[in-house]
């Protein structure tokens, strides 16, 4: 956690200038028992969906720590402009791929089925809302980022099949990476660009097709077959270069 977030609710709005924060959870715990943290020290916070900055603790138990701030003036980091499809991946998987996805910069994402996705997968309590967006939130402290992405469930071959075409117009170009690609994943994106990223066991071929008539470019990253969690990364990784 590189960035300590700040929410609204953190505000103490008794304090007048609305300039000092009250934190406590998880944070709290980072804080003392990560950073080792002591009054008076300086950190870097960020405001959710505002400016980056520094505080400084002027109180610290173990119910609470208060931060004095500074003007949070700076901006976060660029956006990269990039929707990331995923295939819903196993639960075990979804938390840590979700926390990179948000730390590389992406900003919207859409978790999908798909033929080789177990539909049991939809169950799990790492789709609700507040494990989504604490995974979420762990990504953006890690890369100084207050911007939150945008997350989307559509569990069903419908949903997709609907969200498809909205996807086509609204990107310069979709991307779906599968190791069957002629085409390497390419280096920098110019525009907006949505990246389908499928499986462990891959797509199937009418799949891949259906996304090929769809007007989606199919690109690889080489033979290397990689878990999804490596794959995610590497490919966001030549995007963002």
């Amino acid at each position: 956690m590189n960035l300590l977030l700040l929410e609204d609710t953190d505000f103490d709005q008794t304090a007048g200038s609305g300039a000092r924060v009250v934190v406590s959870g998880e944070r709290l715990k980072h804080v003392r028992k990560v950073l080792r943290a002591e009054v008076g020290d300086r950190l870097e916070v960020g405001r959710l969906s505002g400016g980056v900055g520094r505080g400084r603790i002027v109180e610290l138990s173990r119910e609470r720590v208060v931060l004095e701030l500074g003007p949070l003036d700076l901006e976060p980091p660029p956006a990269l402009r990039v929707t990331l499809v995923l295939a819903l991946p196993r639960p075990k998987f979804v938390g840590r791929i979700l926390q990179a996805s948000a730390a590389m910069g992406v900003k919207r994402i859409l978790l999908i089925h798909t033929a080789r996705v177990e539909k049991s997968y939809w169950n799990s309590s790492v789709l609700k809302p507040a494990s989504l967006r604490r995974h979420l939130m762990l990504g953006l402290a890690q890369a100084r980022d207050t911007v939150l992405p945008e997350i989307e469930c559509l569990g069903g071959p419908r949903d997709l099949t609907e969200a498809l075409p909205g996807l086509v117009q609204d990107h310069e170009q979709v991307l779906v990476a599968d190791a069957a690609g002629d085409e390497p994943c390419p280096l920098g994106v110019d525009g907006p660009t949505a990246l389908l990223v499928g499986p462990e066991g891959g797509l199937l071929d009418e799949e891949l097709a259906s996304w090929g008539h769809a007007g989606a470019t199919v690109v690889s990253l080489g033979r290397r077959a990689l878990r999804v969690e490596h794959a995610v990364v590497a490919l966001l990784s030549r995007l963002a270069s």
